[in-house]
């Protein structure tokens, strides 16, 4: 009897890989999978292989491997986060990695056509995570470029590959400052909604002579105007974006808009002691809203 042989070969892996990176996905955000479920087939998966690389870099500098350590483990988060970079170059070349989230998130860096443009400033911002405990405004908006911005020019460089529409070179210009706007919006959001345990567990402050001690609500009117400019300039681009795209930007974008909402009617002193969220009813509202073409 002939035993029935599986097929193997490059683009069975790099479905594998492809599925390892949803698995990621689904771990660590409920949100963003709500949320890229309404982006087209052809648009989702290079959208997840890019989010699942910047889940594991996350956990290499903040999370996983400190804890592996603290636990007696001889992992060095620094070396560790040198060797990953180095083998998403290595992928980039070689068309491969035995790292399955490496090889999908390169697998789309080569087919959307970004490279070491994008992918050096993220590491250098998740190095400076291992580093940087107090930023000023220049280190500030260097690492959010890193760390926010250049994901959305990630993200935007597939939805143009993958979404269906030509533009021209002005076009494309004003959708990446759309991009780097919400990037922007989003990770303020985050520092606001973790400021207490940025600061009292891993002893950061992001912005400039702002701790969780000192924090008022002055300071807190002020940084919610800024990601309201963002993501205001955010919103003016969705128009744009491909259909294949635009309603899952819109509901990341309406869930984003909700929690600086949310932060800006809660006072400093909670803000320094609680994390804000958006309850999982109100997070499917804003889905279904964005699904059938709410404004955001």
């Amino acid at each position: 009897m002939n035993a029935t042989v599986a097929p193997t070969g490059l683009s069975q892996y790099t479905r594998a890989a492809e599925a390892a990176c949803n698995q990621v996905i689904a771990q660590y955000s409920t949100s963003f999978g709500w949320a890229t479920k309404l982006l087209s087939r052809s648009v989702r998966q290079p959208v997840r292989n890019i989010y699942a690389l910047v889940r594991v870099a996350d956990e290499i500098v903040d999370g996983a491997a400190a804890q592996a350590r603290a636990a007696g483990g001889k992992v060095d988060p620094a070396v560790a986060l040198d060797n990953y970079e180095a083998a998403v170059y290595q992928a980039l070349t070689d068309a491969f990695a035995t790292d399955l989230v490496i090889h999908a998130f390169a697998s789309t860096a080569r087919d959307c056509g970004f490279g070491r443009d994008l992918i050096e400033p993220f590491f250098a911002s998740m190095r400076a995570d291992l580093t940087e405990t107090v930023h000023d405004s220049e280190s500030l908006a260097r690492y959010i470029y890193g760390s926010a911005e250049v994901v959305g020019l990630m993200c935007l460089a597939a939805f143009i590959r993958h979404g269906g529409l030509e533009y021209s070179r002005e076009e494309k210009l004003r959708l990446a400052e759309g991009a780097k706007a919400l990037g922007s919006a989003f990770q303020k959001v985050n520092f606001l909604r973790d400021l207490a345990a940025d600061f009292n567990t891993l002893g950061r402050s992001y912005f400039p002579g702002i701790t969780a001690t000192n924090f008022t609500d002055a300071d807190r009117d002020r940084l919610v105007a800024e990601i309201d400019e963002e993501l205001a300039i955010a919103a003016n681009e969705l128009p744009n974006l491909p259909p294949a795209c635009s309603r899952a930007v819109a509901a990341a974008l309406m869930l984003f808009a909700e929690l600086n909402r949310k932060i800006s009617v809660t006072p400093a002193a909670k803000l320094a002691t609680t994390r804000i969220r958006v309850s999982n009813a109100r997070k499917l509202v804003l889905v279904t809203r964005a699904y059938f073409g709410g404004k955001a």
